[in-house]
């Protein structure tokens, strides 16, 4: 093994022009690897922090007459099926391990009403409980301007990418109550409007379903004008509101509904159509009646029924480091299903629609990237090898004359390619992981959402872990087996009647 170290090494130092060549381009492909893998891996956790830290958790609970897992941007603005059952989903998931913490939203699309020209538009509300959301979400979003609304309160975030885009439409600027026209905060064309700028402090919108409730108009309270961490152009469709108001702007059962239920009393003088009412005033009957009746009304009055109590149209779900997602909603849709609840469970990425699958295809585009690099390499490596062991046939036919055995001159090779790789590669690994250690400190930024996905964040910030350092080494291994192969075959079977016929 040490004769054979010691001729490679003599040979690349005879041919440094072509050991130079091959070095280079091991060099720029460990060093694209380590890069692309860095950013791969720093794309995949601003992923996670933007969309499951910051918007749906990681998995999502969608009624079971959902007709597609896409609930957050699905198509033409279809109605998301209702959920009624949360008591019973909050016990399950309560008896859930795994699951760290989860909340109930309620997720549709209303259309903006413009009270001077009757011009529709419409938004994507999310009705929630502020409080409960800031818990589950604490740091996605931004208050720009006003504040957060208080427990209970009738009210609306309205995010300010909508705002913008909204003063186009209308030619309303929105405000939170009480606020006053930041110039900061306007946009171009609000600006050059400044001196007669039209304002509004609440927005009236007319939820829309497809199922057989009846849907109001409702003026939501502007509170607060909020700006989310990331990826603030998409999620900037969404207006947060409470979700009491949310279940009567898209006319669905809400907690007051739920504590007004009708009486078994008043269910029985409604159930004896048909029967003698007449009956039903007589002396004693009309005693009874009047003594009991009240007694429940006033009961269901003084009910105090929970915000959990109404609709819900989906439930977010954080499980806990480490858990794995099959095994988790196998589980899951096990328990979900055994209880009745009448929901099951889905992946972020599936519940996320077209961003989940946009993330995936940039991240398989990265991946086959750097899989074509290899490709590349590898070629240019072989046929640049190829030709070296052509040139030296005689060299090799000598060898090969004084008792060199095929193998020694195949490992000859694969040791000469193996010392260009650790030497040149090793130094791209080196150079690609300072690249991903100073490109954060640069701060790089966009405002482009696609461009957002790929940098996993505002800031490009690729990662790298020791995991991923390895990943390179074996893929640049695997490069520099693949490259000597066939160098390796055509060295060997040269012979020494190939090096005095080259004579």
């Amino acid at each position: 093994m040490r004769l054979i170290f010691t001729i490679a090494w003599r040979n690349l130092l005879r041919h440094k022009g072509k050991s130079l060549v091959i070095g280079v381009i091991l060099f720029t492909g460990a060093f694209l690897m380590t890069l692309g893998n860095g950013v791969i891996s720093g794309m995949a956790a601003g992923i996670e922090k933007n969309i499951i830290d910051g918007f749906m958790g990681d998995i999502v609970l969608i009624s079971d007459g959902q007709k597609t897992d896409n609930i957050l941007m699905n198509m033409m603005g279809s109605s998301i099926e209702p959920i009624n059952s949360y008591k019973e989903i909050k016990k399950v998931l309560a008896a859930q391990p795994y699951v760290r913490s989860y909340l109930p939203v309620g997720k549709n699309l209303a259309m903006l009403l413009d009270e001077k020209t009757s011009t529709p538009g419409f938004a994507y509300l999310i009705g929630v409980d502020f409080a409960a959301y800031r818990k589950m979400f604490p740091d996605n979003l931004t208050v720009v301007e006003g504040n957060y609304p208080a427990q209970g309160e009738r009210a609306m975030l309205f995010p300010d990418s909508q705002r913008s885009e909204f003063y186009n439409f209308y030619n309303i600027w929105f405000l939170p109550e009480g606020g006053k026209v930041v110039k900061e905060n306007l946009s171009p064309e609000a600006l050059a409007d400044i001196a007669s700028l039209p304002v509004s402090s609440s927005v009236v919108m007319l939820g829309m379903t497809s199922g057989i409730n009846s849907t109001s108009d409702i003026r939501f309270p502007i509170k607060g004008i909020v700006r989310y961490g990331a990826l603030n152009k998409i999620f900037g469709h969404f207006c947060l509101v409470d979700i009491e108001s949310y279940r009567e702007c898209l006319g669905y059962f809400t907690a007051a509904d739920m504590a007004a239920q009708v009486p078994k009393e008043e269910k029985k003088l409604l159930g004896l159509e048909g029967s003698d009412l007449d009956s039903l005033f007589g002396g004693d009957m009309m005693v009874t009646a009047y003594k009991k009746a009240p007694q429940p009304i006033k009961a269901a009055k003084q009910a105090v029924k929970s915000a959990e109590d109404g609709t819900y149209n989906a439930v977010f779900l954080r499980v806990n480091p480490g858990v794995e997602y099959r095994p988790a909603l196998a589980r899951l849709n096990g328990a979900l299903a055994a209880a009745g609840t009448g929901v099951h469970a889905v992946p972020w990425s599936k519940a996320s629609g077209p961003i989940g699958s946009m993330a995936l295809i940039i991240k398989s585009a990265l991946f086959i990237f750097v899989t074509l690099l290899f490709c590349v390499a590898v070629i240019i490596i072989v046929n640049t090898l190829t030709m070296s062991a052509l040139e030296r046939a005689s060299e090799l036919g000598m060898m090969r004359a004084v008792g060199a055995q095929k193998p020694f001159v195949a490992g000859m090779f694969l040791c000469e390619t193996g010392v260009l790789s650790a030497v040149f590669g090793g130094f791209g690994i080196l150079a690609g992981i300072a690249a991903v250690r100073v490109i954060p400190l640069l701060r790089i930024t966009t405002d482009n959402d696609m461009l957002q996905l790929l940098y996993g964040g505002n800031f490009f910030n690729p990662l790298l872990s020791l995991s991923g350092v390895a990943l390179t080494a074996l893929q640049l291994l695997g490069v520099t087996i693949a490259a000597a192969l066939y160098p390796m075959r055509v060295a060997a079977r040269i012979t020494p009647l190939d090096a005095i016929s080259r004579d």
